[in-house]
């Protein structure tokens, strides 16, 4: 490996380890090169899933997110704006792609998914948010399994259910932060089915209805995660290391029963650490 590969991997590793720590905490359970392709996508998926935090304006972000489009496809377009062999992270995930045969579309649908992030668009329905889980978190869960070797209609099916279940917990989650700059993740039916107004949303004021919207929430993201451990249970043991964050995410959603809806629960990375080995440890693991 050259100097410059160990760089990128450990840029990628870094960055995951700050952003994501969830799923670094997975891929101390897996070999070596599983390990560095899973810092490639999530080192991407961070860069990807936070561009809003780094933009004031919506044409700034679409320009970084059409960088990533040209760059995973090979578009010319993408020299413009900075060389691709100069991005770490962009070096070790098109490794990671040719490598593994990671399909470049879901990629591009993840990419497509986060432009919703850089506008002030509400979240028209629930369809739409699944939609956008399914988009996001569930093809990360895919291209986990995928560089374990793991690439069937069954893998899929687990890998919907558990990055919806991530997805609607992630939202609950990020409800202040999206709060604050006027963005709702929260669906409008689910919204208008409980009497949620935004612009109390917006300033953070707790409500009845904004409690039963987020019950309503939470009932869907534990089916949702219900399925995907009853799902995991018959699942080969190769493919279990890639759904460990789920471990997480199943005692963040119990959590969140207990805590206030502008001041969700967090993970240390401790518990983080110790949620996760013991999931890797029991045989099937349980949330």
């Amino acid at each position: 490996m050259s100097a410059a590969d160990r760089s990128a991997e450990a840029f990628c590793t870094d960055l995951v380890r700050a952003q994501d720590f969830r799923t670094y905490a997975a891929s101390l359970f897996v070999q070596p090169d599983a390990r560095r392709a899973w810092m490639a996508l999530a080192a991407f998926n961070a860069e990807v899933a936070h561009v809003r935090d780094h933009v004031s304006q919506p044409l700034p972000g679409e320009i970084r997110l059409q960088w990533w489009r040209d760059a995973l496809t090979g578009s010319s377009q993408a020299a413009d704006h900075g060389a691709v062999e100069g991005n770490p992270v962009a070096a070790e995930l098109l490794r990671a792609m040719a490598l593994y045969d990671l399909p470049a579309e879901a990629f591009v649908r993840l990419i497509d998914a986060h432009v919703f992030d850089v506008y002030d668009d509400p979240m028209p329905d629930m369809a739409a948010l699944e939609a956008h889980c399914r988009d996001t978190a569930a093809a990360m869960y895919a291209l986990r399994a995928r560089v374990l070797g793991l690439n069937s209609p069954e893998t899929a099916r687990l890998a919907e259910h558990a990055g919806i279940a991530e997805g609607l917990v992630a939202a609950m989650l990020a409800l202040p932060r999206h709060a604050a700059r006027r963005q709702l993740y929260l669906p409008a039916d689910l919204m208008n089915l409980h009497g949620v107004v935004a612009e109390e949303v917006f300033l953070h004021q707790t409500s009845a209805p904004l409690k039963e919207a987020l019950a309503h929430l939470r009932r869907e993201a534990r089916a949702q995660l219900d399925q995907a451990m009853a799902m995991l249970a018959d699942a080969s043991i190769a493919v279990r290391p890639a759904f460990l964050p789920l471990a997480v995410i199943g005692k963040t959603l119990a959590r969140l029963d207990t805590s206030e809806p502008f001041a969700p629960p967090t993970s240390s990375r401790l518990g983080v650490l110790w949620t996760t080995w013991r999931a890797a440890s029991a045989k099937p693991f349980r949330v």
